[in-house]
């Protein structure tokens, strides 16, 4: 089972290849997904990484850690709420 793990206070320079190369220290990540702004394309800042293994270590390693200047937030992300709302 894979562990979904939350990155907060990310740099708006920081890649893809860096987040996979920083937690891959630790475990085998599964996929990277860095959350952008729909209509403008910019980074908002934080992103979510997939791990095979080792996420629990990562998480108590990365955390509070500095990545490009900023001190991150790492912890174990938590489940999407349902942001529908009935409009009729």
């Amino acid at each position: 089972m894979s562990t979904n793990i939350y990155i907060g206070n990310l740099s708006f320079n920081v890649t893809v290849e860096e987040i996979r190369e920083l937690f891959g220290a630790y475990g085998t990540v599964e996929n990277v997904n860095l959350i952008t702004d729909r209509e403008t394309g910019r980074p908002r800042g934080f992103g979510f990484v997939e791990m095979a293994s080792g996420g629990d270590e990562a998480i108590r390693a990365l955390n509070e850690t500095n990545l490009g200047g900023r001190s991150i937030t790492v912890n174990l992300a938590k489940p999407r709420e349902d942001r529908r709302t009935n409009r009729w």
